[in-house]
């Protein structure tokens, strides 16, 4: 048996591990360890080379970004910004007809640029915005399916946690990815907000009985106060990364520190607050770490089978050339997302075919930003939808079903795929700001 057909023995095995259910980090150590076992002949040369593959994975300066950005995530959740956020937004577009759907797309982005976790914004925006749109005559549907929908933005706009595992995994600069994740990012935010107002134009019935809003406007000194701690945090770790003054690991340093003042100075953050945040940003850190290891493995055990450079030269033979074959990734992605998290895809597939669009000259920062998107549909698509879990879990409303929920998504999933077809025809949207 050749290492070729080794390695697609162990693609196979993962896919049968993965759907009877097992983690998916384990389904790739698993299958890394046997597939090197066959090819090497022993298990102890196995063992070695995937623990060397362990090391190099965890042992990087960089990796010291996950834990940094994620930490300053939970503390802002746990301090009121998204209620901040939400308030401001609110503020800006309460004239506009559908406001408080448009205004939660801006919270939603808002919170996006100073969290980077898509969970992260559904469960904050499903207790904050939901209930107030209810309140408005919004149906139900309309109401959690745009918290859903609008929940994405937070792995596009930067930081985010999976930009930077991309970056991670292929080795291109977090600081690039970052950049070329704004572009997007604010055309997703634009077509979400755009989407509002024509539904709440053209479909009356789905977006439900609209009441104006009857909540006292901001005063300009309240609309300051609630406005300047977010904006001054954004700009601290943003326009820091953009700016060369700090490298992203120092970014998301500074960023928990400054978000760690913010809650003390408006003391919403007690000490128990903080025990649960480290603790969970512990938590996730170790997660997270686990699936860099598994994917390394993973990597590193398709290197030696030779599977990604044989599919790369069926690729070639079939004369797809790359629009075709990018165009089949993100549709094999999509699908993945029906059944898959978001890491798991990536770790997944990113390894398989980063030896296949290299030689091909695709700009690999180009490429993360189309995998982030496509994989973000699979956020809003059934039967997995991991938002719309979280959405329906954190509302506890028997009224609104899960399938409530995926139906009122439905529209912010068809203009993702507007947003990823424009990124793939007109690449400057995402590497316009990087300078390629």
């Amino acid at each position: 048996m050749t290492p070729f057909d080794i390695g697609l023995l162990a693609l196979a095995g993962m896919g049968v591990f993965v759907l009877a259910g097992l983690y998916v980090p384990i389904a790739l150590i698993l299958c890394s360890f046997a597939g090197m076992w066959a090819i090497k002949g022993t298990p102890a040369l196995a063992a070695t080379m995937l623990g060397l593959a362990a090391n190099d994975a965890i042992a990087s300066y960089f990796f010291g970004v996950i834990p940094l950005f994620v930490l300053m995530g939970f503390i802002v959740a746990e301090t009121g910004l998204g209620r901040d956020a939400f308030d401001v937004a609110n503020a800006l577009f309460r004239r506009v007809r559908g406001g408080l759907g448009v205004g939660t797309v801006g919270a939603s982005a808002i919170f996006a640029a100073i969290t980077g976790v898509s969970i992260a914004s559904a469960a904050v925006f499903t207790k904050i915005a939901v209930p107030q749109m209810r309140r408005h005559g919004y149906s139900a549907r309309f109401a959690a399916g745009t918290v859903a929908g609008s929940s994405v933005l937070g792995m596009l706009i930067p930081p985010s946690l999976l930009l930077i595992l991309y970056g991670l995994l292929t080795e291109q600069s977090i600081g690039d990815l970052f950049l070329a994740g704004v572009g997007p990012g604010l055309l997703l935010a634009v077509l979400f907000g755009v989407g509002v107002v024509a539904m709440a134009t053209f479909t009356p019935t789905f977006v439900g009985a609209v009441e104006e809003d009857d909540t006292p406007a901001l005063t300009p000194g309240e609309l300051v106060t609630k406005a300047l701690p977010i904006t001054a945090l954004i700009g601290l770790v943003l326009g820091g990364i953009y700016a060369g003054w700090f490298t992203p690991v120092e970014a998301g340093a500074i960023g928990a520190l400054g978000a760690l003042a913010i809650g003390l100075v408006k003391r919403s953050l007690s000490l128990t607050a903080l025990w649960r945040v480290l603790v969970e940003t512990g938590l996730v850190t170790a997660s997270v770490c686990f699936l860099i290891i598994a994917a390394q493995m993973y990597s590193r055990m398709l290197a030696f089978s030779g599977v990604p450079a044989g599919f790369g030269a069926l690729a070639a033979d079939a004369d797809l050339g790359w629009l075709g074959l990018v165009l089949l990734y993100v549709s094999i992605t999509i699908l993945l997302g029906m059944i898959l998290d978001s890491s798991s895809i990536m770790l997944i597939l990113v390894p398989l075919m980063l030896p296949i669009v290299q030689p091909m000259g695709i700009d690999l920062v180009w490429f993360g930003i189309v995998t982030v998107i496509a994989v973000e549909i699979g956020l809003l698509t059934p039967p997995f939808g991991i938002s719309v879990y979280v959405i329906h879990a954190t509302l506890a409303d028997e009224e609104v079903s899960i399938w409530d929920i995926f139906l009122g998504a439905l529209p912010f999933v068809g203009l993702m795929l507007l947003a990823l077809a424009l990124v793939i025809a007109f690449p400057v949207i995402s590497l316009g700001l990087v300078g390629r």
